[in-house]
């Protein structure tokens, strides 16, 4: 908003010195910095952060590094200091980051598109055995994350990574994150199109530019034209959806403002067909948008979601077209729904070109160093050398030969990577957790690959889709409320009164078929050791309770909460 004038002394009292005028927003002028992140972004870009890295921190060790470049610049090149070991979740809110900081950190490692070879497979898990201690999970964005890093190792792993086409550049940070593409862009039959030329053009373009390095916040995209739906798009803050025009053919859908954290909310369509070779341009004139507009004052309102909300759909397109793209869009049609609730491409399936692509579940995305490096040999005695990560904490192997998909399947099931899992290992996710996360308040990886364990055990026989998505706060890394079941870590109380780790649960959210956030019980929180005993207490009534057809998400929105509870 506009300043107002000031009034003479006989007026009402003037505003307290230091309130805020307008939201930050560059467009309007408002160019002053209003909070700490702001301020660091304005003295010093985050990019010009890997020269002091390389010639200074590496060099002196952790003790050496600025507070501004520890806890903000060098997200720019996917670092962030991980949670000191001994700290209980009752403490992640109440001390300062530098007691939080542990010296060792996290490391993010950028796969656009989830592209990688079996050579590069190899180098992550060599450099994971190296100098990460084993780490290398596999997110829910198709990237890979190393812990225990040392400051001292940074620059050598650079080197590797970017010695087999690998980087590190924006994958944290106030950036335009990793590009999400379809795991089987370009082989599968039932494509609508194949959006690579698009996220490689948007990557030479846009990463490590520092006319988009500086960011209200975080900008997280999409690109896929599987009918699939296969790149949680509904949930980014741009994202590109096949589908085919009457007149025009194959182009995609664009959607705006997904999001989710504390403030979830749904990508809006804008109506607008793109060809792909415009996609491009439309993804600059979005994420300029963001840059210039967006909202800088508060952390907590400066993702785009919250812009495309008080504009809506027609403003901000209006926008797009007239003050960034100089042209009008031309209008589309929405998606089709997609024919079945899984996008993870898990299990053996027929490419365009009469090969196979297979794909696999590790547990919660949790792999290792060594596992990555037998995977790497095991899809290249098998396939071409290509390997596809998605964005489910999945993996596939691509251009395998009928002949071969046996013997590959045998292989991976011998590293405990299942081609045909349960629904509880195919659609349990969990973010970091209190492990490693400063956030976070419970610990989620070893409780979700239990929880797999318990419910294979006790449900052996249950056969119907189920994602349950396992977060150690509220962020939601781990997508709850999408998720059929959703637990969002917190400490609870159990029956004798102790504080101890615990769940609130979230119930029938999903993607794609009916996106939604799903429903909360009042009062619905859940031990840690209660877990395995509540989810298969409620999958029993949503077994003896679903209509023919009926999906669980369906179920959790018209049951009782007596049910549910």
């Amino acid at each position: 908003m506009a300043a107002t004038p000031e009034k003479p002394a006989s007026a009402a009292p003037r505003r307290k010195a230091g309130r805020h005028r307008g939201e930050g927003q560059w467009a309007v002028g408002h160019f002053t910095p209003l909070n700490g992140n702001e301020q660091f972004k304005k003295d010093d870009d985050g990019l010009n952060v890997r020269t002091r890295i390389e010639t200074i921190y590496s060099k002196a060790g952790f003790d050496s590094i600025d507070p501004n470049d520890l806890r903000g610049r060098m997200r720019w090149w996917g670092l962030y200091t991980q949670r000191k070991p001994g700290i209980d979740g009752g403490k992640t809110a109440i001390l300062e980051p530098e007691e939080l900081d542990d010296e060792y950190f996290m490391l993010r490692v950028r796969i656009d598109g989830g592209r990688l070879t079996t050579q590069q497979l190899r180098v992550i898990g060599e450099i994971s055995q190296e100098f990460a201690r084993g780490t290398a999970d596999i997110t829910d964005r198709q990237n890979v994350q190393y812990h225990w890093i040392r400051i001292e190792d940074v620059p050598e792993i650079w080197n590797r990574l970017e010695a087999v086409g690998l980087s590190t550049t924006e994958a944290c940070g106030d950036t335009p994150r990793v590009i999400l593409g379809s795991p089987v862009a370009g082989i599968a039959e039932d494509e609508i199109i194949d959006g690579t030329p698009a996220i490689d053009e948007i990557h030479r373009r846009i990463v490590g530019n520092k006319d988009f390095s500086n960011l209200p916040r975080k900008f997280k995209s999409a690109i896929s034209g599987s009918p699939l739906l296969d790149v949680a798009h509904e949930i980014n803050d741009i994202a590109f959806v096949g589908v085919n025009h009457p007149e025009h053919g194959p182009g995609f859908d664009l959607w705006v403002g997904g999001g989710l954290s504390t403030n979830p909310k749904i990508g809006v369509r804008l109506g607008a067909w793109v060809p792909l070779d415009e996609v491009p341009d439309a993804y600059e004139g979005v994420i300029s948008i963001f840059r210039d507009y967006g909202y800088r004052r508060l952390r907590t309102r400066a993702r785009l979601k919250f812009l495309v909300a008080d504009w809506g759909a027609e403003k901000f397109r209006q926008v797009l077209e007239d003050e960034y793209l100089k042209r009008k869009l031309i209008d589309g049609p929405a998606p089709e729904q997609p024919v079945t609730q899984w996008r993870d491409h898990v299990g053996v399936h027929r490419q365009r070109d009469g090969r196979y692509y297979v794909g696999f579940a590790p547990r919660v995305g949790r792999v290792d160093g060594a596992t990555l490096t037998k995977i790497a040999e095991v899809a290249e005695a098998h396939g071409s050398g290509r390997l596809r990560t998605t964005v489910e904490q999945k993996m596939i192997v691509l251009d395998v030969e009928e002949s071969q998909v046996e013997s590959l399947t045998a292989a991976l099931e011998a590293l405990d990577l299942r081609v045909k899992p349960s629904p509880f290992r195919r659609g349990t996710m969990a973010c970091t957790g209190i492990e490693f996360c400063k956030l976070a308040i419970v610990e989620t990886k070893g409780r979700g690959a239990s929880l797999i364990d318990e419910l294979e055990r006790r449900l052996p026989d249950f056969d119907q889709p189920i994602t349950i998505n396992v977060n150690g706060c509220p962020n939601a890394c781990a997508r709850i409320q999408v998720a059929d079941i959703g637990l969002k870590g917190q400490l609870v109380l159990d029956q004798d009164g102790n504080q101890v780790e615990g769940f609130q649960v979230h119930l029938g959210g999903a993607l794609g078929l009916e996106a939604g956030f799903g429903r909360k019980v009042r009062g619905l929180k859940v031990t840690s050791a209660e877990l395995p005993d509540y989810v298969e207490r409620v999958l029993k009534r949503f077994q003896e309770e679903r209509e023919d057809g009926e999906r669980f998400a369906a179920w959790a929105a018209r049951a009782s909460e007596e049910a549910l509870s």
